[in-house]
């Protein structure tokens, strides 16, 4: 009952239908055009014996040449950075002491113009508000904010 089939399987399990998936084929690949060398390019074939007696044939590496190291200026660029940075220092230094100078000598102007205008208004008030008429009569009127003092009489 259970001796193999053809197949090598056992008799009453039998196989399920077969799925056949066949490869979808891929578009060839684009190959560079091959530029052709020229003669001289090749390098020469180098043949060594070694010391005991065996031959290597192979072709000759030229060794690696190192950069070129850059040449380190004799100042360091952060001095110098700090050196200009020192000029420049001093060269707003000079502007700010005449802006300083500038805006002292402006406010001392104001304030002479301020006082001068004080003493000029305040003289006229004084002169309008303590201004004596006299009359013919023997009185004297003084006039202060548009009110009359007769004879120490308030007159409104």
């Amino acid at each position: 009952m259970n001796e193999p089939t053809a197949y090598g399987r056992p008799a009453g399990h039998e196989a399920a239908a077969v799925e056949v998936h066949t490869p979808t084929p891929l578009a060839p690949a684009q190959t560079a055009p091959l530029m052709p060398v020229q003669p001289g390019t090749i390098p020469t074939v180098a043949t060594v014996v070694l010391p005991d007696g065996r031959v290597v044939t192979g072709y000759a590496i030229e060794p690696a040449k190192p950069e070129p190291v850059a040449v380190k200026p004799a100042v360091s660029r952060a001095a110098v950075n700090i050196a200009l940075g020192g000029v420049g220092f001093l060269a707003v230094c000079g502007g700010l002491l005449m802006l300083t100078a500038f805006i002292t000598a402006l406010t001392a102007l104001v304030t002479q113009l301020v006082i001068l205008a004080a003493v000029i208004f305040g003289g006229w008030i004084a002169v309008q508000v303590f201004t004596t008429r006299g009359h013919g009569d023997g009185r004297t009127t003084v006039t202060i904010r548009k009110a009359i003092f007769k004879r120490n009489h308030f007159h409104g």
